[in-house]
């Protein structure tokens, strides 16, 4: 495909100062643009016409893999918003791949055109996305900051890498190292159908649940206990009287009948206790750490799921998310070789389970970027 499109010019000054997605050989602009649509509402090509986002239908799952025929490629601009926009695909050279630091199977590439928004210089800590590392100076934030992340979010579901502007830092995303998936569904089911069905793929699957029951309060609680604290008036006097009749309750009888009040709540409550909102099922995995499923009522839904018909009455994200050992080592642009082997290791769990949930409940599966994933594909 490359040889049939316009040639990135590395030697071009004004190019080197903004931002590249580069791509290896087999990606279609169209993989780009469903990826483009899962991150920003009104993403569109802008030879589709009009001031309003195209209406015309978007695959439902942005699966490695998508492929779209169609005549002659070339050159287009891909808005993301009003602000910012990719123009591309390029075809590059091995030359222009040297030159300009890419990966060696970069065949094509975008160029970036967005906002210059930089903020202070980064906080010392993670740098999951290597955006600090880039940028050690001024750290981009609003809309530049947004456009970074889904280039790298991108390029890591691609197999690309971004290169930033002025001091041309390459990013080059480990393609594994996002392993997190959501499944969102309509359904909601109960804990135990939920560890049902966990337990089916992990048999040491078992419920997130307190280490100890709750029979109520402990004796004495809420009574007040008569103390001098220094600095406060002494019991009698009228700044202490004065305290109590604003804040205390010093009717005895009142007293009382709050007390009886508040027992038979407690009493209610042990007794029929209200239905879950939310829960976690744990499946431990020894030296690996742990998958952890939370499931949710989620109101901020994947652009590409809003508007969905059975989206409109409630949907549930049952979160499937690993748990290293380090768990700071999830921040780490390049973690440590055995976070590397248990996080492989992992991998196959969190997919195993979001794939029998998503058959259990329905719905779309989206990866730790929003970015909806087939499950013919886990």
């Amino acid at each position: 495909m490359a040889r049939d499109l316009p040639r990135l010019d590395a030697a071009d000054e004004g190019l080197r100062r903004r931002h590249l997605l580069a791509l290896p050989d087999g990606v279609e602009p169209d993989e780009v643009e469903v990826l483009a649509a899962s991150r920003f509402l009104n993403a569109r090509w802008d030879d589709e016409g009009g001031d309003t986002p195209t209406q015309r239908a978007r695959p439902l799952t942005a699966a490695l893999g998508i492929r779209v025929g169609g005549g002659r490629p070339v050159a287009r601009v891909l808005r993301l918003n009003r602000h910012s926009s990719l123009s591309g695909p390029y075809a590059v050279t091995p030359d222009d791949a040297a030159a300009l630091g890419l990966p060696a199977t970069t065949t094509t590439a975008f160029d970036v055109t967005c906002p210059r928004d930089r903020g202070a210089k980064p906080y010392p800590g993670g740098d999951r996305h290597g955006l600090k590392r880039a940028f050690p100076d001024a750290y981009p934030n609003r809309e530049e900051e947004r456009v970074l992340l889904w280039l790298v979010a991108a390029a890591r579901r691609l197999g690309g890498a971004v290169r930033t502007g002025e001091r041309g830092v390459v990013l080059q995303p480990d393609m594994e190292s996002a392993i997190d998936l959501t499944v969102f569904s309509p359904r909601w089911v109960e804990p135990a159908q939920a560890l049902a069905v966990v337990q089916r793929e992990h048999a040491r699957a078992r419920l997130s649940v307190p280490t100890s029951e709750w029979s109520g309060p402990m004796t004495g609680a809420g009574r007040h206990e008569r103390h001098v604290v220094p600095g406060m008036p002494e019991p009698g006097g009228s700044g202490l009287r004065d305290a109590l009749l604003e804040h205390g309750v010093l009717d005895p009888d009142e007293r009382r009948r709050l007390a009886m009040e508040a027992a038979a709540f407690d009493e209610l409550m042990l007794a029929a206790p209200p239905a879950a909102e939310s829960y976690g099922v744990l499946v431990e995995l020894g030296v690996d750490g742990m998958v952890v499923v939370e499931a949710a009522e989620e109101t901020e839904l994947p652009p590409l799921l809003q508007g969905l018909p059975w989206t409109q009455g409630g949907v549930v994200a049952y979160r499937v998310r690993w748990e290293p050992m380090l768990v700071e080592e999830l921040e780490l642009e390049r973690p440590s070789f055995e976070h590397r082997v248990a996080r492989t290791r992992s991998a196959p769990v969190v997919q195993s389970i979001a794939r029998a949930l998503h058959a259990a409940v329905g719905g779309e599966i989206a990866d730790e970027a929003d970015f909806l994933v087939d499950p013919a594909d886990l």
